[in-house]
């Protein structure tokens, strides 16, 4: 079974970060929910998200996949961790999976693993972080990248880190189940 990283900072974006994870475990994905810090995370709107364990717990377990919620500050927040940094340099070298949603492709951008790749975030972010390779996509996969646009796609990139770990017949019976 796959196991997913989805770190968790102070002004996240709830609706991505639950997304995330509601939907990988409907997968049958194992989802590691770690807070950069002890207790709970505040997300951007005043919802409180109990981790299942600390960034510094997870960190000695191996992962398949690093998901990054949005939102703001988490995402500068998440970006501004050097744990969380050089742990996505360590799966991108590895040619392990990376995604980001809304304002979190900068973390990936300043991690250098979006560099020589095209991705989409939330409008205006990959521009101030100085990334050429930006496009509109909802959802952008590139390699073992992928990152989307904001809340209004996490179900849609929620499903694109389905199929990317456990296929197509995964995601199709995930989304049939949400009769969307």
């Amino acid at each position: 079974m796959s196991r997913v990283l989805v770190p968790l900072a102070d002004g996240c974006e709830e609706l991505e970060a639950v997304t995330i994870i509601d939907l990988l475990r409907r997968a049958g994905i194992e989802v590691v929910a770690a807070g950069l810090g002890d207790g709970t995370v505040t997300a951007s709107r005043g919802v409180r998200i109990v981790p299942d364990m600390t960034l510094d717990e997870a960190l000695g377990l191996e992962f398949d996949m690093v998901a990054l919620p949005g939102g703001l500050p988490g995402a500068d927040r998440l970006a501004a961790d050097r744990r969380v940094t050089e742990l996505l340099r360590r799966m991108n070298e590895a040619g392990r999976f990376v995604g980001a949603v809304c304002a979190a492709p900068k973390v990936l951008a300043r991690s250098g693993v979006l560099h020589g790749r095209t991705a989409t975030g939330y409008p205006g972010v990959l521009l101030e972080e100085g990334h050429p390779d930006i496009c509109t996509d909802a959802v952008r996969r590139d390699g073992t990248v992928i990152t989307s646009r904001a809340a209004g796609t996490a179900m849609d990139f929620a499903l694109e880190l389905i199929e990317a770990l456990a296929g197509r017949a995964a995601r199709d019976r995930v989304e049939a189940g949400l009769v969307r």
